[in-house]
């Protein structure tokens, strides 16, 4: 058993590939129509479709119940990105207890996304400020063996 790849129900599939493309940089790597694949794996299936599918109705967004993850190095320029754009925040960027910065943020559909800073650049930044490695080991809550990996 593998997980293959998550999938999203969306109302308009032309506006969400846009989205993704503009916001995540992702791109359509398989395009079925009803059914697209993006780098990265995320697959977004139209609405109309995915209820003939699952052969129910109602289907229900925005129950915030859910998200997926993304990981980005330069965390500050996308961040200034985002103020470009019209877009809905769940909350604005903030900083987990071990240092990681984060923002939340819905698609189209009310799904939510979230965009951390990847935990190298993380540990990267804490060294650059001069703490030492059993410090920044301490701080993020990580092995040492993380920290010196980072180096």
């Amino acid at each position: 058993m593998k997980l293959k790849n998550p999938l999203f129900a969306v109302k308009d599939i032309d506006k969400s590939v846009k989205f993704y493309q503009e916001v995540l940089g992702l791109h359509v790597v398989m395009d079925f129509g009803a059914n697209k694949t993006l780098t990265g794996g995320l697959v977004l299936q139209t609405l109309d479709t995915w209820k003939e599918f699952i052969s129910t109705d109602p289907i229900s967004f925005g129950a915030n119940d859910a998200e997926i993850y993304f990981e980005e190095d330069d965390f500050d320029q996308f961040s200034e990105k985002l103020k470009t754009l019209n877009i809905q925040h769940l909350h604005p960027v903030k900083e987990h207890a071990w240092g990681q910065r984060i923002v939340r943020f819905y698609d189209p559909d009310q799904h939510i996304i979230e965009v951390g800073e990847n935990m190298k650049t993380v540990c990267r930044r804490f060294l650059d400020s001069g703490i030492t490695d059993d410090e920044a080991a301490r701080r993020m809550d990580v092995p040492l063996k993380f920290v010196k990996s980072c180096k």
